[in-house]
């Protein structure tokens, strides 16, 4: 296996539609590629596959390892790119050593680990037993990995290839939880004299809501409320509010259809100006497009009943967002977060969708209650769900010190042992076959979850090289 043979097979994989939830066509593919090869192949009713490639000659002895990457990909696009995950294939180019898809995400987030685990099952390196895991739905819940019944796979061995950052190892990852909640409202008669304007809070480079959680990033929703409660000051009159998708971003593009008085339409336009500029200043370095702009608007809405209204924009603000609080134990580590990620305006009521994250299951429920707490006081009703447990390091762990030698035999120094904010699937994978022994490890990926998503190519080359070494020297 080499990093050409693992771009190849990423490269077909991008043409393959992913979308978590409708990971059919992906499936299939595994399915065929195992086929074609003789490979032992087996798919549970959930989904997953796994597909095994016995022992070399001289082998046999050598313990089962256990390769593991999602089906599903996140699928975001720019606003203002028409495109169909469901039917394309993902736009990129290659550039500077970066392979970018510059209006979509790439999917190299899983696919660069499908893609060398098909590499390796298609190569012929001396190695022991592998057992290739794809599990399904990972981006929107871990719903392979709950999945997963005992016996599927043998190995007591774990390769996890579904970080990011070349030259660390990871050993732990945050659980999380997700919380949604609904808010019921009336609507109004658009008062005599009003006209309809849109505010947009755009520009944010969003990203992956663990592991950019920290980086002070936009989130457009959050911003755009800041405004709207700002403004009450106009008496206007609330239709909608839009933003965000997926659970695992921080939102990018956000707006808002208010009415207000047609005397104040250039009022509102110069404090959204203004609120552009501020925005501009205060993510410079973070966000460098953010802005936000007003345009004349059209609904078949009605108003939101003011009240009601100014409960909504209250309450979204209240609502925590962020870092909560960073680890005591290992520098820099992002210990607890939350994601305001969505939001989204139906006939009758407004629904929201947050994220959380900790890597201590108290903290995680209690930044789910704090979460409660400011809905309560809004008069929104809340839900939790969609929980996984976290992984806890086990420095003692022997993939890790394997992984840790060959690390140095090949690149001449220590590699970084960490833990990460994101959700792996290896806690689910700890709390269903507790003699598990894991890592996980990738090449480094930029972007993740958001459009302009990309994979450096030379930390691929080390990866490959990496994995490579691990599997083939392994005993």
């Amino acid at each position: 296996m080499d990093s050409a043979s693992v771009l190849s097979f990423f490269k077909e994989i991008t043409c393959i539609p992913r979308e978590s939830g409708h990971e059919g066509p992906i499936t299939e593919y595994l399915q065929a590629f195992a086929a074609a090869r003789s490979l032992g192949c087996k798919t549970d009713k959930t989904g997953n596959v796994l597909i095994t490639k016995e022992a070399s000659p001289g082998k046999e002895n050598v313990p089962v390892l256990v390769l593991q990457a999602h089906q599903d990909m996140v699928c975001e696009k720019a606003a203002h790119f028409e495109f169909d995950f469901r039917t394309q294939p993902i736009p990129y180019e290659i550039e500077d050593g970066w392979m970018i898809a510059k209006n979509t995400t790439l999917g190299a987030d899983d696919g660069i680990g499908i893609a060398a685990c098909l590499a390796l099952l298609d190569s012929p390196l001396p190695m022991g037993k592998l057992e290739c895991l794809f599990t399904i739905s990972e981006e929107t819940g871990m719903d392979g990995a709950f999945a997963l019944t005992p016996g599927f796979f043998t190995g007591k061995t774990l390769i996890n290839l579904d970080s990011e950052d070349e030259g660390q190892l990871f050993v732990g990852c945050a659980g999380g939880k997700e919380s949604r909640a609904r808010y019921d409202f009336r609507r109004e008669p658009l008062r005599k004299g009003y006209k309809l304007l849109k505010i947009n809070v755009f520009g944010g480079q969003g990203g992956h809501s663990g592991d950019d959680i920290n980086k002070e990033r936009m989130n457009a929703l959050k911003q755009l409320v800041r405004f709207l409660y700002t403004e009450m000051q106009y008496a206007y009159q609330l239709v909608s509010i839009e933003g965000g998708n997926k659970h695992n971003a921080i939102c990018r593009e956000a707006s808002a259809i208010i009415a207000v008085p047609s005397d104040e339409v250039d009022d509102m336009s110069q404090d959204v100006q203004a609120f552009s500029q501020i925005l501009q200043g205060e993510f410079a370095t973070s966000d460098p497009g953010a802005a936000a702009s007003v345009t004349a608007a059209e609904s078949k809405l009605q108003p939101i009943e003011e009240g009601d209204a100014a409960a909504i924009v209250a309450t979204l603000l209240a609502i925590p967002h962020g870092v909560a609080a960073m680890s005591m134990d290992i520098p820099g580590l992002v210990q607890t977060s939350t994601n305001m990620a969505a939001v989204h305006t139906q006939e009758d009521h407004l629904t929201v969708l947050c994220s959380h994250r900790s890597s201590v299951r108290t903290e995680l429920s209690a930044i789910a209650e704090k979460l409660e707490a400011a809905c309560f006081l809004g008069g929104f009703d809340v839900e939790h769900g969609g929980e996984y447990p976290g992984w806890k390091p086990n420095l003692h762990s022997h993939i890790l010190e394997v992984s840790r030698q060959s690390y140095v035999k090949l690149f001449g120094h220590e590699p970084e042992v960490k833990a990460i904010h994101a959700g792996l699937e290896c806690g689910l994978f700890l709390e269903k076959f507790p003699d598990l022994d894991m890592i996980s490890f990738g090449p480094t990926l930029r972007g993740v979850h958001a459009p302009g998503e990309k994979l450096e190519l030379a930390s691929l080359d080390k990866f490959v090289a990496h994995l490579n070494d691990i599997v083939t020297n392994y005993q």
